[in-house]
């Protein structure tokens, strides 16, 4: 089963085509806000409690900046211990690499901490998993066909309100997520409910539960499902449930926050304008655009402690972690989980990635319980064509068999 790409922006998958010198042609010869100086590639690292060298993981980190992506940070946990590497520069036109710890954007891997707490709500009997979404939030006039489960394994055919294909492959756009449109709104301020009244403006993708479309909308009301159900908002049963227990302080949910706080690297997007290039720092954006389902903020060392106590058992009761794992055959997702395969000599991760709109992009794996863990960030210059995000996938599954193949390609 292959790594999914960025998901978020949908109408961009068909664009990837700016190679890596073009990139950096275009950045040189544009009136950018930063300018693109010499960039330091070596590889900061730090070094495992056995202080092992881990060639293999340097040079796979160091393969996303020589593809042209800005920076990265990379964290692995596994039987040798913990290893931590970042490669590339924190800022355009500057020297300083990424931190190692640095906050981020960390995009879609949200949905996975969604689900999780909707699934302890369903451990407590507060909600039924295939119980009708309407029940719960009568104020939409939901089809009483979709479900909590069909929520989170994205088949209940909602549109997603950041733009969809219809059935004949054609794009219908909604709040745009991309362009100069999306540049000039990136501060804008977006109520969960108002996300999920144009969704349901559009007309449904398929009937519920006959196909699967991975769809922003369906964790938006999730979000709202876990604020009617506990009378307290997304953000404090998040503080209350997982954040505050497994003592992630770097993570919080974004709301209407538009800065990321502490250290933290920088992404960027270029566009044109009047027949010239321009670059423009994006580090600053409002990703209330993505309540519940791409909002948080998190680092590469709070990551690993939440997919790692997922996959061990910490946060959810054995029978509805089986169910979260469980893919549905179409994408080989199940309950806010990627399920991939890497073959039979490196057997199943579970695992989520994630981005914003644009400039920034993060990935989680872990071995089914939670000793292996690979959590990362990555910043780049975005544009239409996603510039170096071509390379991503490949980039990404590198790194993932290094780690938990030992360099194997899988089949």
């Amino acid at each position: 089963m292959k790594t999914q790409s960025p998901p978020e922006i949908r109408q961009t998958k068909v664009l990837r085509r700016v190679a890596v010198t073009a990139l950096a042609a275009a950045l040189l010869a544009g009136t950018a806000t930063p300018a693109m100086g010499t960039v330091d590639r070596s590889v900061t690292v730090l070094k495992a409690a056995a202080r092992q060298d881990r060639p293999e993981l340097q040079k796979a980190t160091q393969a996303f900046v020589d593809a042209g992506f800005a920076g990265v940070q990379v964290r692995v946990h596994d039987e040798q211990g913990e290893w931590v590497g970042s490669a590339g520069v924190r800022k355009l036109g500057q020297s300083a690499k990424p931190p190692t710890n640095g906050s981020f954007w960390a995009g879609s891997i949200s949905k996975t901490v969604t689900a999780t707490v909707v699934l302890q709500l369903a451990a407590e009997g507060k909600i039924g998993l295939d119980a009708p979404v309407a029940g719960y939030l009568p104020e939409f006039g939901l089809d009483r066909r979709i479900t909590v489960r069909m929520l989170l394994q994205h088949t209940s055919g909602l549109f997603n309100y950041t733009g969809d294909f219809d059935s004949n492959g054609k794009w219908e756009p909604g709040i745009s997520a991309a362009g100069r449109d999306w540049l000039d709104n990136r501060f804008r301020s977006y109520r969960p409910e108002e996300l999920v009244r144009l969704a349901l403006s559009k007309p449904a993708r398929f009937a519920p539960g006959m196909d699967q479309n991975y769809t922003n909308t369906n964790y938006t009301l999730a979000l709202l499902l876990i604020e009617k159900v506990t009378g307290r908002s997304y953000a404090e049963e998040m503080q209350r449930r997982i954040l505050r227990p497994l003592k992630m302080r770097g993570t919080m949910v974004a709301g209407n926050r538009t800065q990321l706080p502490g250290p933290h690297a920088h992404g960027y997007y270029r566009y044109e304008d009047a027949g010239r290039q321009k670059v423009v720092d994006i580090s600053r954006q409002n990703l209330s655009l993505l309540a519940g389902a791409g909002d948080l903020i998190s680092t590469t060392q709070d990551l690993h402690t939440f997919i790692s106590a997922l996959n061990g058992g910490k946060l959810l009761p054995a029978k509805l972690l089986a169910e979260m794992r469980e893919p549905h055959p179409k994408m080989g997702y199940g309950l806010g989980l990627f399920v991939q395969d890497l073959g039979p000599d490196c057997g199943t991760v579970f695992q989520h990635n994630g981005s914003p709109p644009h400039g920034y992009g993060a990935f989680m794996y872990s071995s089914p319980d939670g000793s292996k863990t690979l959590t990362a960030s990555v910043t780049w210059v975005d544009e239409a064509t996603r510039g170096p995000a071509k390379d991503y996938k490949k980039l990404v599954d590198s790194l993932v068999q290094e780690v938990f193949c030992g360099g194997q390609t899988a089949d």
